[in-house]
């Protein structure tokens, strides 16, 4: 498992570099918000900058021909928008959009690749996502293809939860419905099921998870799998 060496750091990543290597790469840092529904980054547009996010979420969305959109991953405060970058490959594959607003540090896409070749520890732990990013990827393929939408909307509420740190979950039936691939109107049926067995509360435009143990009774495996991945995944070198 990584070592925080900067616990002040809200960015996961960033906090386990050494003082020296996270002192090198904070200058070229510039705190920004995340704007709730801005745009970072378009499919096929080359990156700009590069994003670790302090709080919030962005979503990364795979774009159809006919506008309709999925997201296939989300990102907080553990991870990093725009790792590929370091390795060369500087056009974006999806939509980048701030689902649940917050900050992040931003960094020109040529200061990063600079900084990945020079502090070896950055360049591990960029490498080492990346790898977690694919992992993550091939399970919630997985899990899309093999569980029922009930099952996927608990996995999905306490994985939020988990990237925002929060039982609180900012969020809306449209955008669960698009995370999930399936009508709005499912979602409301899937998450009235929850409401009346006691374990979300749901107003207008949040979610709020009231007994996290037992919605984990209610989501597939994948949860528990993917929470067990950066463990694996980030663990430092010996």
């Amino acid at each position: 498992m990584t070592i925080r060496h900067n616990p002040q750091v809200q960015n996961d990543l960033l906090a386990s570099l050494s003082a020296p290597d996270f002192s090198q790469v904070r200058q070229q840092l510039k705190d920004i918000p995340l704007t709730h529904r801005a745009v970072l980054q378009e499919p096929g547009e080359r990156a700009q900058y590069v994003y670790f996010p302090l709080s919030g979420m962005i979503s990364l969305l795979s774009v159809m021909s006919d506008g309709k959109a999925v997201e296939t991953a989300a990102i907080g405060r553990e991870g990093v928008l725009g790792a590929h970058c370091a390795f060369g490959i500087l056009h974006s594959s999806s939509r980048a959009v701030v689902e649940i607003p917050g900050s992040a540090y931003r960094v020109p896409l040529a200061q990063f690749q600079k900084l990945v070749r020079e502090s070896e520890r950055l360049h591990d732990l960029i490498a080492r996502y990346g790898e977690l990013r694919l992992a993550q990827t091939q399970q919630w393929v997985a899990c899309n293809a093999l569980h029922g939408a009930g099952a996927r909307l608990s996995r999905s509420l306490l994985h939020i939860g988990d990237i925002i740190q929060s039982d609180n979950l900012p969020i809306t039936q449209e955008f669960l419905s698009q995370m999930l691939g399936v009508r709005r109107t499912t979602v409301t049926a899937l998450a009235r099921e929850l409401l009346q067995t006691g374990v979300i509360h749901y107003s207008r435009g949040r979610i709020e998870i009231c007994d996290r143990a037992r919605l984990k009774k209610f989501a597939c495996e994948c949860y528990e799998v993917v929470q067990r991945l950066p463990a694996q995944l980030l663990r430092q070198k010996r």
